[in-house]
Order: C-alpha cells, then structure tokens, then sequence
C-alpha cells in the first residue's frame, strides 16, 4: 500500500519513539526542529495543552512549506493529581513524579498537528493508564538504569517499567509512546 500522499513529508520531532512509529508506519520522511518555549495559557483545559503545543511547533518549524510539504508535530503530556507532569528534570523530580502516579489512573494525551501550506489540522488522543504501586526499589531501579529524564511523566511505557508497573490502558497503546499512530493514519489518509 502506498502511504506516501506527500512526497515531502517531516516530523518536527527527535524523539527516537516517534521517529521509530512513523517509519514503522512505512513513510518517507525527514525530521526537522522548531524553536519554541513550551509554555502554554494556563486557563487551557488538559486535551488543549498538547494540541496547543503541537500547533506552536507546526507554527515554527523550520521547513520550507512547498506544495507537496507535510509537517507532522505531536505534544505528550501526563496528566495526574491535576495537574501536568512533564520531563523531569533530575533524578529528584523523576523519583516525585512516578510515586505520584504509583497505585493510580493518569491519562497521557497527545497532540497533534498536521500542516500543509493550504490548511492545517489538528487533533488530540487520550489514554488512560492505571500503575500498579512502585515501591522505592523499583523506582530507583528505572531511574537509575533508563534515565527517563526525556519522558513525559518519567515513564517510558514500552521500558522496564511499562512491563512491572502498568496494570491497564484504556485507548491507545502507542500513544503513551508519544505518538498515536492509528489516528495520525486515519487523519493523514484524510488530510
């Protein structure tokens, strides 16, 4: 099946989870940086926060917006206690974050923006995920040995601690990953 609608297609991403979700996906595509501060209004309900961050970096990305251009950007957040969780930013915070989300819900939702250079679309997924308890022992063994210090939450669903620590999802598997790939599809065949 041909996948490929736009044959400049990009990914305003580095994340290794994205870029290995994509090609899995079978497009062609480059990846490509926007220079933003990730900073959003704070009267944004939580499905609004990464769609609005998406759009941000769809906004200023770093790409020539040709005819046949498409740009793909995708925001993850945590959402628990009521609040964001985003990448820690040390071991201290790494450690907060995942015994906040030991033994209860959290919904990781993910927004996303594609751009072309007549019209621009964008859409959000949520997931919930249930953590069984993490004792200290388990959690300083993640932290010490994946470093998720990259990681929305501190988690890496598909690591070590996806395999110990999530009892249940509801929704999308991948997009605890950071990207949903079902929906993009669907949205991309669409676009």
């Amino acid at each position: 099946m041909d996948n490929q609608k736009y044959n400049d297609l990009w990914l305003i991403s580095h994340s290794p989870r994205r870029i290995q979700l994509l090609q899995d996906l079978g497009f062609v595509f480059q990846t490509g940086e926007a220079h933003v501060e990730e900073v959003y209004p704070h009267d944004l309900l939580p499905e609004e926060i990464p769609v609005y961050l998406s759009k941000l970096k769809a906004d200023n990305a770093d790409v020539p917006l040709n005819d046949d251009t498409l740009i793909i950007t995708a925001d993850t957040i945590v959402w628990a206690g009521g609040k964001v969780l985003g990448k820690p930013c040390d071991e201290v915070e790494a450690c907060q974050m995942l015994h906040l989300l030991s033994g209860k819900s959290h919904q990781v939702i993910t927004g996303v923006t594609l751009r072309s250079r007549e019209k621009t679309v964008s859409f959000h997924e949520k997931t919930d995920v249930c953590f069984a308890e993490l004792n200290d022992e388990v959690i300083d063994h993640y932290i010490s040995v994946y470093k998720p210090f990259d990681k929305a939450g501190a988690y890496g669903i598909q690591e070590w601690i996806g395999m110990v620590g999530v009892e249940s999802i509801n929704g999308c598997y991948y997009n605890v990953m950071g990207l949903p790939v079902h929906r993009l599809f669907r949205e991309m065949q669409a676009f």
